[in-house]
């Protein structure tokens, strides 16, 4: 864990493109301890978090804030207006607009649902969902579907999308993302793979995804990053988050 390399850190380019970390966690409604949470989001490093499982129910926007502001970062979109995704930003991002998104119900089935935001950093724009996928194998499928469409109605040409796929890369719904876009750690694999579970880590089920012309600088589990401790990882949350650093060209 000690000689795991540093991803890049954030940066504007002088050609307008930017470097940009990018963090996806299940957080479990921060049932869990939330300063350990904090910590690991803080060193991580993100310009952007795409969190699942956010708080929904009461006082949900106050402890969705609380968790940003401990983190040194903002609340962008989503929560319980999205059915539990949700995004953070630092104030490195420009916001050009921010839309929660539910998607169709299945009667007995948990509703879902995205959040979705544009950015800017510097001249690069950029599109960002968070998704937590279902736990039926049908409708998991149908919501992958939904996901790519999204992307391709956001009016980018750059976008990274992440949350828990709950399905491993063998799955059809993960191979169908896949095929669209470039899966982070395939395509730069850093740091750990398996997301669940923090105790016992053996299997993939969570994922950070880019639309193409984005370059994956390193992307994976966090493990052995300064500030990342085991503790608070196991303590955290029932996830293990994935960082991912990207390079997003500068707009056309």
């Amino acid at each position: 864990m000690a000689t795991t390399p540093l991803l890049p850190d954030s940066r504007t380019e002088p050609d307008g493109s930017a470097v940009v970390r990018v963090l996806s966690y299940n957080i479990r409604s921060m049932r869990d301890d939330t300063g350990a949470l904090a910590r690991v989001i803080t060193a991580c490093a993100p310009d952007l978090v795409l969190l699942q499982e956010a708080p929904r129910f009461f006082r949900w926007r106050k402890k969705l804030a609380r968790l940003a502001s401990a983190s040194g970062l903002v609340t962008l979109s989503g929560g319980a207006t999205a059915a539990g995704p949700a995004v953070l930003c630092s104030l490195r991002t420009t916001v050009e607009r921010t839309e929660d998104v539910l998607l169709p119900l299945t009667p007995g089935l948990h509703r879902r649902g995205f959040a979705t935001a544009v950015v800017r950093f510097g001249g690069a724009r950029l599109g960002v969902l968070s998704c937590h996928l279902s736990l039926a194998e049908d409708e998991r499928y149908e919501q992958g579907g939904m996901l790519l469409n999204r992307l391709a109605g956001m009016g980018v040409e750059h976008a990274v999308a992440g949350g828990d796929v709950n399905e491993r890369p063998d799955g059809r719904t993960f191979r169908r993302l896949g095929e669209s876009l470039t899966d982070c750690w395939a395509a730069a694999p850093w740091g750990g793979e398996y997301t669940s579970t923090p105790t016992e880590p053996h299997q993939r089920i969570d994922a950070l995804f880019a639309t193409e012309g984005v370059e994956v600088l390193g992307c994976g589990v966090p493990l052995g990053r300064p500030g990342v401790s085991g503790a608070d990882l196991r303590a955290a949350t029932d996830h293990l988050p994935v960082l991912a650093a990207l390079r997003v060209p500068a707009a056309a």
